[in-house]
């Protein structure tokens, strides 16, 4: 039997792109689904190299990116440009994108309309919307239109204030009960996946008896069929140590100051360029262009 020398090159396997009947097959075999968000073209590129089956571009970004206080503020052209930029970086995983605060409640013709603008210009594979009063019947008629959907319950960012801040929801019997009212409207009209955040573990174990559909969990223990967390906060691109239930995996900010900051040194001493960051003329090109100046 022939081997392959030690020497030669790793196969390389290529990846098709992920679908909706995978990410159910992946739920129906116990097989995890990792999600992660990305808001431009190089974390598009890092999640796609990195082997992720879910890229969201979540309106996150309107902090990690943007620079805005919460979610709240940011638009829809911003959302659409976080996510064409994302798209340009991505072959393999399922591209979701968040319908941002002021862009769906309003109607199902606007929710509709905006969902087609991600989808059209963007090149969303689907939609994300968190439970509001009105999410199920929007989530129902995005649906109906033909545009895959996905729910997020629990901590909503969008509707935080109403919520009394970015704490967990569902430590209550009655807010536990809220909670799986909405991720059960979300199943019930047609979406293909819900996110669960920042609820307890044991809430999550239970509704987990009564979805049918796959459940990403961030911050809501490990029993969910995947889970998902923002890239700056595993990455450690931000200050600070975020919330409870992130892990961070690397100390990224860090490392680009320091990268800055070493830079900025060596421009100050004068080490930076250096001859081998610099280009050469013939001495013969530069003696005429001595001449041509005069």
């Amino acid at each position: 039997m022939s081997t392959i020398p030690s020497s030669a090159p790793t196969p390389t396997i290529e990846r098709l792109p992920v679908s909706l009947p995978q990410l159910a097959e992946k739920k129906r075999l116990g097989e995890p689904i990792v999600m992660v968000t990305a808001y431009d073209y190089p974390s598009a590129v890092v999640a796609e190299q990195a082997g992720v089956d879910v890229v969201l571009v979540g309106d996150s970004g309107a902090m990690t990116v943007l620079g805005y206080p919460s979610t709240v503020p940011v638009t829809l052209d911003e959302m659409l440009m976080l996510a064409r930029a994302a798209r340009r970086g991505l072959r393999t995983p399922l591209l979701v994108a968040d319908l941002p605060f002021g862009s769906f409640e309003g109607s199902n013709e606007q929710a509709i309309a905006t969902a087609m603008r991600f989808v059209k210009e963007a090149g969303a594979d689907a939609v994300k919307i968190e439970a509001v009063g009105v999410a199920a019947e929007r989530a129902r008629a995005l649906v109906a239109a033909g545009i895959p959907v996905m729910g997020h319950v629990g901590l909503t960012p969008q509707t935080a204030t109403a919520l009394g801040g970015y704490r967990a929801q569902g430590r209550t019997a009655e807010r536990a009960h809220d909670v799986a009212a909405d991720a059960l409207a979300f199943q019930d009209a047609g979406c293909f996946s819900v996110v669960f955040e920042a609820i307890p573990a044991t809430v999550a174990d239970l509704l987990m008896e009564r979805m049918e559909i796959p459940v990403i969990g961030i911050g809501a223990g490990g029993a969910t069929d995947g889970q998902v967390l923002v890239f700056h906060d595993l990455l450690g691109i931000r200050d600070g140590v975020g919330a409870r239930f992130v892990k961070r995996y690397a100390d990224v900010q860090a490392e680009m100051v320091a990268g800055v900051r070493a830079y900025a040194e060596d421009v100050r001493a004068r080490r930076y360029p250096g001859p081998d960051h610099t280009y050469s003329i013939a001495p013969e090109e530069l003696e005429r262009f001595r001449t041509l100046l005069g």
